[in-house]
């Protein structure tokens, strides 16, 4: 007899629910999106959907419809009523007993939750303290898909170290981007970051931020940034979608800058605040 365990309960393999089979548990099967409101207002949905779809496109999950996804975000977010709301909704391939390989007609699992963001105003204020980790993800980072066991082996190493991120470092001692974050310097009174490749996420925050360097004149500079340059650069900082920019202010236990957010990151921080109103 062909039998599954849960917990500590024995059952016969085709009594299982077909939510123990899902392929995002076996193998990470599946691509997911975060996204937040400002003031009852969602920020940059279609940027957002239009990332899912890319990824969706990237795995091959060709019979997801975005229009009904739209609606779907759309519909729990007027349900939940928060006015300062995170969104996280994922889709899996589907579910069927563990197999490799896939049939194209296994129907998708799409789950999605929303929950209140708490207050970022002392964190903003103050700054965070990184550490580096080495990038040990795989080679196509710019799909959001669920494989992140990388990315909180490195959050839980920063996390013991009393940080509040994790910065990737590849083999060449080039930062690629934080555990859930774009990684940002000001060196020289420029902006850098990496550029788009296959190992960088596409930032939907990161884009925002690079327009709000635009509209303040700031120069931008797409490469790639070692983390001796950063221990040196005048000003470090963060972008993530839950909390758009936060500076930062010690890295790999060294002070940047003052130890304060700096005047550029500032501005960043105000120009962007114009796009979520």
């Amino acid at each position: 007899m062909q039998i599954a365990m849960i917990q500590d309960e024995i059952i016969p393999l085709e009594k299982l629910a077909p939510v123990h089979l899902d392929r995002g548990t076996f193998f990470g099967d599946g691509v997911y999106e975060v996204l937040r409101s400002y003031n009852g207002k969602i920020f940059a949905l279609e940027e957002h959907l239009q990332r899912f779809a890319n990824s969706l496109s990237a795995i091959e999950m060709n019979n997801v419809d975005i229009g009904q996804i739209r609606s779907k975000v759309r519909t729990a977010f007027e349900k939940a009523g928060i006015p300062n709301a995170q969104i996280y909704f994922h889709i899996t391939r589907g579910s069927a007993p563990r197999n490799h390989n896939w049939d194209d007609n296994l129907k998708p699992n799409f789950f999605l939750t929303i929950t209140e963001l708490p207050d970022d105003k002392k964190v903003k204020a103050e700054g965070l303290i990184v550490s580096t980790h080495p990038d040990w993800r795989w080679k196509r980072c710019d799909i959001k898909s669920l494989n992140l066991l990388a990315n909180i082996l490195a959050r839980r190493d920063a996390a013991n170290k009393g940080c509040a991120e994790a910065i990737l470092v590849d083999e060449k001692s080039f930062i690629t981007e934080g555990a859930g974050s774009a990684f940002f310097a000001i060196i020289d009174k420029a902006l850098r970051t990496s550029p788009l490749t296959s190992n960088i996420l596409p930032s939907i925050t990161r884009k925002f931020v690079i327009k709000a360097a635009e509209n303040i004149s700031l120069k931008i500079t797409e490469k790639s940034v070692t983390t001796q340059e950063a221990i040196g650069a005048d000003e470090l900082f963060i972008a993530v979608t839950t909390k758009d920019i936060v500076p930062v202010v010690k890295f790999n236990s060294k002070l940047i800058g003052d130890g304060k957010p700096g005047k550029y990151t500032k501005l960043l921080m105000e120009e962007f605040r114009k796009f979520t109103r």
